[in-house]
C-alpha cells in the first residue's frame, strides 16, 4: 500500500529504522520514510499519519546510530490511517 502510494505521487523515499526509545524504558523499532521533497512527506503523512522526525532534532544530536528519545507516555500504534496491526499480532 505504502509503495503504491509513493509510485503515484512519483516519490521514491528512503526507508531506515531507528529505535524510538520512552522515558519509561519502552522501545519499539520503528521503519520511518524519509522524503527530500517537504511536500510529498505532508502527503505522505496526510495520507498515513504518524509522527514527523526529523534526524537532526530527534536522534540523540544528529548521531547516524542515535536512538528516538521520545517524551511522553508509551502508547502502541495498532492502527495508523489505512495501515493497521493484524488481529494476531495485538497482543
Amino acid at each position: 500500500m505504502i509503495t503504491q502510494f509513493c509510485q503515484d505521487i512519483g516519490v521514491k523515499p528512503q526507508i531506515r529504522r531507528v529505535q524510538a526509545i520512552w522515558p519509561s524504558g519502552k522501545y519499539e523499532d520503528y521503519r520511518i520514510h524519509c522524503f527530500s521533497d517537504p511536500a510529498a512527506a505532508k502527503a505522505f503523512l496526510d495520507h498515513f499519519g504518524g509522527d514527523v522526525f526529523d534526524p537532526k532534532r530527534d536522534r540523540e544530536n544528529g548521531k547516524i546510530r542515535g536512538a528516538w528519545r521520545r517524551t511522553g507516555e508509551y502508547k502502541r500504534i495498532l492502527d495508523l490511517g489505512p495501515l493497521s496491526v493484524p488481529e494476531i499480532l495485538r497482543n
